[in-house]
């Protein structure tokens, strides 16, 4: 899953985390076009995501992030309604 160390950290981090969503986005919609399940990716792209996070931080650190995720959560960090996403 990880690109090589030549690829990462060419743009500078703001720019990472936006272009990195748009794509991940539009990989949502083409799988969401070849008949995937909106829940079904979110549990592939959370399961990606953690597998990645744990590759990289280990599994006490990545633990410790997601203990913290319901709080986050419920403070809409997460949310995509217009005037919430952060």
């Amino acid at each position: 899953m990880r690109a090589s160390k030549e690829a990462v950290g060419e743009l500078p981090k703001n720019e990472q985390k936006d272009r990195a969503l748009d794509l991940i986005l539009d990989a949502w919609d083409i799988a969401l076009g070849r008949g995937c399940a909106p829940e079904q990716i979110a549990t592939s792209a959370i399961f990606a995501a953690f597998a990645d996070l744990i590759d990289v931080y280990g599994e006490d650190v990545v633990a410790e992030m997601a203990h913290r995720l319901p709080d986050r959560v419920r403070r809409g960090e997460f949310s995509m309604r217009q005037g919430l996403a952060h």
